[in-house]
């Protein structure tokens, strides 16, 4: 199809045509209004009146044909053609809109044929003219066969009282016509000329039509250039092919977009209320609503529908992934709101649905809210669950705010205690409920379940409140999200929800090398899916104003086309780069809920990709279970500059010892027996749970010193939901397994004692900024290192289980204080005490205990006030499995 574009109006031309507006048809896009449009521009006749004139569908006039709701209407031959170039928007005295679109056929002869189509006082009208004909046509009267369709075009019908009814003679082949005739007029030029108006209770249609002159044969009949009807929307626009999704106007009118490279059908589907079956199906044409792999066409009003989706129709082939299923209504992948997802019970392939809410998000007032933009190596991360952080009956909460984002805002004062300033969420994406939060259908959409159970509030209005109340406390909002899969099967037989319907082939990798049954694996590679990225990213930052976001399986995004590792992935490098993610905090994490492990890359990062430390969560475990080596323990603490740079620095590494997946902190020193050698943790001489009091002493000091190491390391800490509580899995490492957090545990004694630990701790790491909240590495002299018995560390040697170090506050003459003193920090991970002998100090300053992880409660840990003067101690027996730390401060006599 081609379009026919005229040249812009002069005041005279406008002026002319609305001098004869009575007497011709006026066309305008019907595109008109509709933001960032492309015009499909038309062109405007005007003929002057016969004898009798041109007469309405209502009048009695051989030239008037009435066919139930819609009339056909003859431009009879005139003495002279006065022929209007223009485009024209015309308001009547009701001020009701008038709008139109014109089309440019060319037929399979090389003739043109033009078609208009208006709307004017609840009536659309679609004039057609055949300007030249083929000589052995030429004396031959020309009829216009014609049929409507909206959901199949193969099956052509008829207008009946506004009712489509099937008839059975819808072509499909050239020895079958539509079913509707009516004949065309000449002019004196010879050009043919039809109209057929139609009743607004028809629209929205297409109208398919041949041209068919009253000789006989397959000669007679005129199609496209490409052999197929000719197909005009009527009561539906061309649309527009970005943005993807669906976009709202102010005038009600509303535009679709969807990506399918390989449909070749595509048939939007419109939904009543809560409808199961659609009420309306609309085909889009693919000469008429396709620009390139975008699929697209507008609509005037959408006041009766609520949801929406799409049936995708194609060619299987499995060789090259594609999978359409013609009757399966799949999800749009760029609904803002969706309706919630329903597993069917069919066989294959499954029938599981979800829709696109066809309404406007709902206005929320941000009012004055800032992001809080805190310095990467100032944060200190929680990681929790929306669902599981609340959702308890011992958190106190109502059953309609328990397990929501309005819960955690109700649980805020115990995050703020604790000195965390960042929330890193597990994935809030829309999720099958039956494999968990890692496995989303959809990217664009918080899932329902964290909404209040209120429906007349809105999901995405309370986290857009959530976020809001964590701005004001000075907390940042970090999403984990999951772009390597989705919940959506590999194979033919799997659940289709929105990606593998519409475009298998294009938005997953089919090699094979992911498991079918587990999940489909996205190609990041694509162009498409990597638009679909930045766009979901955009979307969160500017939409919700979520400061960053945490890639879980980040080593996926590398792959390319053939499935090998890219050195510049194209994906990685445009999120490093993008203007609006540019203050945000972007994380790799390659850990894979696929399959619960964890690879091993060299992640790309142009200086900006931050990192889920995994090597520091593999050393600091071994060294506490008394296996791993000085040399790793040391290059954690410092910042671990084997994995970040200079260029980056050790802000850039999130440290942890425990997540969501596999042991919690309790349970990391609890069990160690069967599967859990991956876990790399330790029982203490017991396995589970035991009233042998002097494996509890050593369970406590391990969850102690696991939490100092966290906090004395350069880096970022990250704690992970429930440590603090106690809470366990009963020693199972799966992600499955976890159950909502008992807040009243809270109350519990080992509770007390580490929460009150973590806030010292971070309160300290605060004072001490200087030594353990760095963008830049310690400098080497201002670190010294000590061995058992004041010998150099043996740095290979596995039998070797003690390290001190003594760090060196740089001074700043500039602004002097009192807590600028050294440190020295000594960790013993043996079965048998060590012996720690402290640096010499100048004369005005004296070491002061500050932790010993051995110690009662709650003198395991003291404040400015009440910390220890170890005046004139040379050296400090630490016992087994025990941390401690000293800092030099000014003796006040």
């Amino acid at each position: 199809m081609e379009t026919l574009c005229a040249p812009n109006l002069s005041q005279t031309s406008i002026a002319n045509a609305e001098a004869i507006k009575n007497r011709m048809f006026g066309l305008v896009s019907l595109n008109t209004g509709i933001k960032n449009s492309v015009l499909v521009m038309g062109q405007l006749y005007a003929y002057k009146r016969c004898q009798t004139g041109l007469r309405s569908r209502h009048a009695s006039s051989k030239d008037s044909i009435q066919i139930h709701q819609f009339g056909v209407f003859n431009a009879a031959q005139s003495s002279s053609k006065e022929e209007v170039h223009a485009v024209l928007q015309m308001t009547s005295n009701s001020k009701k809109k008038h709008t139109g679109s014109s089309f440019l056929f060319r037929t399979e002869f090389g003739d043109l044929v033009k078609v208009s189509v208006g709307v004017k006082e609840m009536k659309y009208t679609v004039y057609i003219e055949v300007e030249s004909l083929p000589k052995y046509l030429i004396n031959h009267n020309l009829m216009l066969c014609w049929g409507m369709f909206r959901s199949d075009s193969s099956q052509l019908q008829g207008p009946d009282s506004g009712i489509f009814v099937p008839f059975t003679t819808a072509f499909k082949s050239q020895d079958s016509e539509p079913p509707m005739k009516s004949p065309f007029t000449r002019d004196s030029s010879c050009s043919h000329m039809i109209g057929l108006d139609f009743d607004c209770s028809c629209i929205p249609f297409y109208l398919s039509f041949l041209l068919q002159s009253d000789g006989t044969g397959n000669k007679s009949r005129i199609r496209t250039h490409r052999k197929t009807n000719f197909s005009v929307p009527v009561g539906l626009g061309r649309g527009y092919a970005m943005p993807l999704g669906v976009s709202l106007s102010n005038d009600g009118s509303v535009n679709f977009s969807l990506f399918s490279r390989n449909a070749k059908r595509v048939v939007l589907c419109l939904y009543e209320n809560k409808s199961v079956e659609p009420s309306l199906e609309i085909e889009l044409d693919p000469y008429v609503n396709r620009t390139g792999d975008i699929w697209h066409v507008s609509m005037g009003d959408i006041a009766n529908y609520v949801s929406y989706g799409y049936r995708c129709k194609g060619e299987n082939f499995g060789n090259r992934g594609c999978r359409f299923h013609a009757h399966h209504v799949l999800l749009d992948p760029y609904s803002k709101m969706i309706r919630n997802f329903c597993r069917s019970q069919a066989d294959s392939p499954s029938m599981a649905k979800s829709l696109g809410c066809l309404s406007n998000e709902p206005n929320f007032q941000w009012g004055v809210d800032k992001h809080p933009h805190i310095p990467m190596e100032k944060l200190v991360v929680y990681r929790l669950n929306i669902d599981q952080f609340t959702k308890s009956k011992s958190s106190g909460l109502p059953e309609n705010v328990a397990g929501t984002f309005t819960g955690l805002i109700k649980k805020l004062p115990h995050l703020i205690n604790l000195g965390v300033n960042a929330l890193l969420l597990e994935p809030i994406f829309s999720f099958d409920v039956e494999r968990g939060s890692y496995f989303p259908y959809h990217f664009f959409s918080p899932a329902s379940i964290y909404g209040d159970k209120d429906e007349k509030i809105s999901c995405v209005y309370s986290m857009k409140e959530m976020v809001k109340v964590l701005h004001a406390q000075g907390v940042e909002v970090l999403l984990e999200v999951s772009f390597s899969h989705t919940c959506e099967g590999g194979d033919a037989y799997s659940q289709a929800i929105s990606f593998g319907g519409i475009d298998n082939s294009s938005y997953y990798f089919i090699d094979g090398n992911v498991d079918s049954k587990t999940c489909s694996a996205l190609k990041c590679s694509d162009p498409i899916v990597q638009k679909m990225i930045l766009d979901c990213l955009h979307y969160w930052v500017t939409e919700f104003h979520v400061d960053g976001f945490c890639f879980t399986n980040s080593s996926s995004l590398l792959r390319g086309s053939n499935n090998d590792q890219l050195s510049r992935p194209p994906l990685v490098e445009s999120i490093a780069f993008d203007p609006i993610l540019s203050n945000t905090k972007i994380i790799s994490d390659c850990w894979s809920p696929v399959d619960m492990s964890y690879k091993d890359v060299t992640f790309p990062h142009w200086q900006r990709w931050a990192e889920m430390n995994s090597k520091y969560f593999h050393d600091i475990r071994n060294f506490l279970r008394g296996k791993g080596l000085l040399r790793d323990l040391a290059t954690r603490l410092c910042g671990s500059g084997d994995v970040f740079t200079a260029l980056r620095g050790p802000m850039h590494s999130f440290n942890f010892i425990t997540k969501n997946a596999g042991l919690t902190l309790v349970d990391l020193v609890s069990f160690s027996d069967g599967d859990l050698a991956s876990e790399l943790s330790w029982n203490c001489g017991v396995e589970g749970p035991t009233d042998k009091n002097s494996v509890l002493k050593i369970r406590l000091r391990q969850v102690r010193n696991f939490l100092f190491i966290l906090f004395i390391s350069l880096g970022v800490p990250v704690m992970n939901m429930g440590d603090e509580f106690g809470y366990s899995t009963g020693g199972s490492a799966s992600y499955t397994n976890r159950n909502p957090i008992d807040w009243s545990s809270l109350r519990a004694e080992f509770s007390i004692q580490t929460t009150n630990f973590i806030v010292f701790l971070t309160t300290f790491r605060n004072r001490r900024n200087d030594l353990f909240q760095r963008k830049n590495f310690l400098k080497v002299e201002n670190i010294s290192w000590h061995g058992s018995g004041q010998l150099p560390p043996k740095w290979e040697d596995p039998s070797c289980k003690f390290l001190s170090l003594e760090l060196k506050a740089e001074k700043d003459a500039g602004s002097p204080n009192s807590y600028d003193g050294d440190l020295f920090i000594s960790f013993n991970a043996s079965d048998l005490s060590e012996l720690a002998t402290l640096p010499e100090l100048s004369e005005e300053y004296v070491w002061f205990l500050l932790v010993d992880t051995s110690l009662p409660y709650p003198y395991f840990f003291s404040s400015d006030s009440d910390s220890q003067n170890n005046e004139g101690l040379s050296s400090y027996e630490l016992k087994p499995h025990t941390c401690a730390m000293f800092e030099a401060k000014v003796l006040n006599l």
